[in-house]
């Protein structure tokens, strides 16, 4: 009898064990994977009361009514969204590539940086993390040198290295690691769209293949409907030959990153990928900042379907990273170009999961 209740004993302490962990953590990348919304009943992670959860619940069933003067055909149902700080975490304390940079350059043991570059890292590191900001030669500088600490690596060799950093922990936010800091809500959304005939696409000024390996196995977003900013790769043994000119031979070369600045996909520019990769003007866009202020625009100008833009505001400073004056910045102007704001604090029901919170 006596050992019959030791192992029921030992057995709710294991049970209790398990769940606890589970709740202390957010959601893992299966969780998030696994999110479907298919009809405005399923979403649980907005509050009742959102007006952005209802603009878009009224959205698509008009959208998708062939009898409603809103109706889009399917091949016209075009989504883009940014990424970072409109569906996955850009403030703890910077942008994932950014942040990754940081470890590369002055944490990695297999890695050795060229002097100047780790010399500035050290220099701009406490701005980053402090928050004190940099100054626009500084911010420069860090996106020239954002891929030259990883010259010579092949595309492959690079993806893993993102992969590896993503099961790093958040900095400023508790039970939180790097692959997994992506808005719930937000994944809901695009889930919705999705399962009703909109095709999703993300417009990053990210680099290409940060961006991949961040939501390709996570958002209902295949690889080639990823548009980002351009990593330069070059060939071991291309030299000074221009690309259009090599003859590329697969037993002698490989291709690798070149260390060149990227080409970045930001404000107008966000257009031109839409032009160039798409070829249709999108009836939904979502963004959080300046950087996505062409899309937003491109897509409200949009004349032959209702459009509508959204801008999400990182206005929460428990469960995020939120800077209330930069919200309040955001706020109006979301309001004077006609975006939707998004309300993280009033609207999120939950950001990561509710056991994520900042850090005191």
């Amino acid at each position: 009898m006596k050992k019959k209740l030791i192992s029921s004993i030992l057995a709710g302490l294991f049970a209790f064990s398990v769940a606890f962990t589970a709740q202390t953590q957010a959601a893992t990348r299966d969780e998030i994977a696994a999110i479907q919304v298919k009809t405005a009943a399923d979403f649980k992670y907005w509050n009742d009361n959102s007006p952005t959860k209802q603009k878009i619940i009224k959205f698509v069933e008009e959208a998708t009514n062939p009898n409603s003067k809103n109706y889009i055909p399917p091949e016209d149902r075009i989504v883009t969204t940014d990424m970072d700080g409109t569906f996955y975490c850009e403030t703890a304390p910077l942008y994932f590539q950014e942040t990754m940079f940081f470890y590369r350059v002055l944490e990695d043991e297999n890695y050795q940086a060229p002097k100047k570059i780790v010399n500035f890292a050290k220099k701009i590191k406490p701005k980053v993390y402090n928050k004190t900001g940099l100054t626009p030669a500084e911010n420069k500088t860090l996106y020239q040198w954002l891929t030259k600490a990883y010259e010579g690596m092949t595309p492959e060799e690079y993806r893993a290295y993102v992969r590896n950093f993503m099961d790093t922990n958040e900095t400023g936010l508790t039970n939180l690691k790097r692959g997994e800091a992506f808005y719930l809500p937000m994944v809901e959304i695009y889930s919705y769209l999705a399962n009703n005939g909109f095709t999703v696409y993300v417009d990053s000024a990210c680099g290409v293949d940060t961006t991949r390996e961040l939501v390709g196995d996570i958002l209902p977003i295949d690889y080639d409907r990823i548009l980002a900013s351009d990593f330069v790769y070059t060939s071991t043994g291309m030299g000074k030959e221009a690309a259009r000119e090599h003859f590329y031979d697969r037993h002698k070369e490989k291709i690798v990153i070149s260390g060149e600045t990227l080409i970045e996909n930001g404000k107008t520019a966000k257009i031109f990928s839409i032009l160039n990769q798409i070829g249709k003007s999108p009836v939904l866009a979502f963004g959080n900042s300046t950087g996505d202020s062409g899309m937003l625009e491109y897509t409200l100008q949009n004349s032959k379907y209702h459009t509508e833009a959204f801008f999400v505001i990182c206005d929460d400073v428990e469960r995020e990273l939120g800077n209330l004056e930069r919200a309040k910045k955001d706020r109006d102007l979301a309001l004077k170009r006609g975006w939707n704001p998004i309300s993280m604090h009033d609207e999120f029901k939950t950001i990561y999961g509710d056991n994520v919170k900042r850090e005191k």
